[in-house]
């Protein structure tokens, strides 16, 4: 509760410096596009790409997606129209989201869901309206680096957000790329190869091997590049510092050791392992390195229970049609006893789904790595621009401060990222868009004007 409380304060001393700053001024230099074609720019990427924020797609993350900001910040030195898939007014709550309702007694933020204005035309499978003119927003939330050579990933069962924005299912993402025929690009892919199988508690998915990812990096660069385009690879950021991992647990290590646990036992990637932990172990600000997820939060309470809640849940999602049967095998299958203290018992350890220990992080670590090393190789074989998104974002982990206005990885009060933990509120993107520009002008001898970042909002309060 303190440290939420303190969250809250922190927040609402942000919004009173936010009133009170003035908006960004550029340096007064001569706007010029240096070396640079910017008649076509075309973005190519993921859910960050789309403006995906809030756990959802929806019109306000689109007009504030890092790309829209980008050509908004080029058309001042010439560059040409840039469209999006934007939803409508009429459906423009998209695929839905999540809102800040407010806090809980504990100072806990409660979230809802935002279900009202949806663009959803199918609902088994989930399809969304199409959107099938021509744009040169390619982000697609979801995608891997691993996907861009599916047959079928535009289809009714494939990827809804790249099913949208394509009229024939059997087109890869490779083959959309390349009919795009930029003069200039930004290329943000890579992400989801291993965010996926971080935020599954590395329980589920798995990471695009170093073969895949590199052969694929090689043909959508090349394919981008083909006939001349100058662009801009970012690379990927360390997943394990975004707020989805950072903030539950400094509660979980404050409620054990108020309760004097000496620590917990869970389950370790996909299989029935066990591996136990000391309450010192899990990561707060005074140290450790086990990370819990913001999914893990509905069940802490739980913990030294003897209850099969989770399991029951899980059940439920996995096999719909038949929970008590998929509760049965779950039980089987992973050595569950529910009579047991959950979280506390080998017999009913806590969820690998709900956790990232320091082996699966190291995993992630070692090919969050190598990717951007691929990444980088390639960029610069080809003399491209790189953001350094994995520096960048590692950089301000203990926070900056711009126009006045505190920023940092914190959940909600950091005005950084949106609600789900991972994807970046409008002022978020704006920042990334601006760290971009940087790296533009400098590669290509350009002189774009960056973006005033005080335009775009952080967290909205109820």
């Amino acid at each position: 509760m303190k440290n939420s409380l303190q969250k809250i304060g922190a927040f609402i001393a942000g919004l009173l410096v936010l009133a009170a700053c003035e908006p960004e001024i550029n340096d007064a230099v001569k706007v010029s596009k240096g070396d640079l074609n910017l008649d076509k720019y075309v973005a190519v990427g993921n859910s960050l790409t789309a403006g995906y924020m809030d756990n959802g797609l929806y019109r306000e993350g689109q007009l504030s997606s890092y790309p829209n900001i980008l050509a908004g910040q080029f058309r001042q030195a010439g560059g040409g129209e840039f469209t999006q898939p934007l939803f409508t007014e009429e459906q423009a709550n998209g695929s839905g989201y999540l809102r800040l309702a407010g806090f809980g007694a504990a100072g806990t933020p409660e979230l809802a869901p935002v279900t009202d204005k949806l663009a959803i035309r199918s609902q088994n499978p989930t399809l969304y309206t199409k959107y099938t003119e021509e744009i040169n927003n390619l982000g697609v939330p979801g995608i891997r680096m691993s996907d861009i050579l599916t047959p079928g990933y535009g289809s009714a069962l494939g990827n809804p957000y790249f099913e949208r924005i394509t009229t024939n299912p059997t087109q890869t993402y490779l083959a959309r790329v390349v009919a795009s025929n930029p003069t200039f690009f930004s290329c943000w892919l890579g992400n989801n190869d291993v965010l996926g199988y971080a935020t599954a508690g590395a329980a589920a998915n798995d990471i695009t091997t170093p073969e895949i990812f590199t052969a694929n990096t090689t043909e959508i660069i090349n394919a981008l590049t083909a006939n001349g385009a100058k662009g801009i690879v970012a690379t990927i950021p360390d997943v394990t510092g975004i707020p989805f991992f950072t903030t539950v647990g400094p509660t979980v290590k404050s409620l054990l050791s108020a309760a004097g646990a000496p620590g917990m036992i869970a389950l370790t990637r996909k299989g029935s392992a066990r591996v136990p932990f000391a309450v010192s172990q899990i990561k707060d600000a005074t140290g450790g390195t086990i990370l819990f997820p913001l999914t893990a939060s509905a069940y802490l309470p739980l913990v030294g229970q003897r209850t099969g809640k989770y399991w029951r849940d899980l059940a439920r999602q996995a096999v719909p049609t038949n929970p008590t049967l998929g509760l049965a095998n779950i039980l089987q299958n992973l050595q569950v006893d529910t009579t047991q203290l959950f979280g506390l018992s080998a017999g009913n350890p806590w969820p690998s789904a709900l956790l990232l220990d320091d082996a699966e992080q190291k995993e992630v670590s070692d090919a969050t790595i190598s990717f951007n090393s691929v990444l980088k190789a390639k960029a610069q074989e080809k003399n491209l621009a790189v953001y350094d998104a994995y520096a960048y974002f590692n950089s301000i982990q203990s926070g900056f401060t711009q126009n006045g206005v505190s920023y940092s990885t914190a959940f909600i009060t950091g005005n950084l990222f949106s609600l789900d933990g991972v994807h970046l509120t409008p002022r978020g993107y704006a920042i990334v868009a601006n760290e971009m520009i940087k790296a533009i002008n400098t590669k290509y001898n350009s002189r774009i004007p960056t973006a005033d970042i005080t335009q775009y909002r952080a967290v909205l309060f109820p």
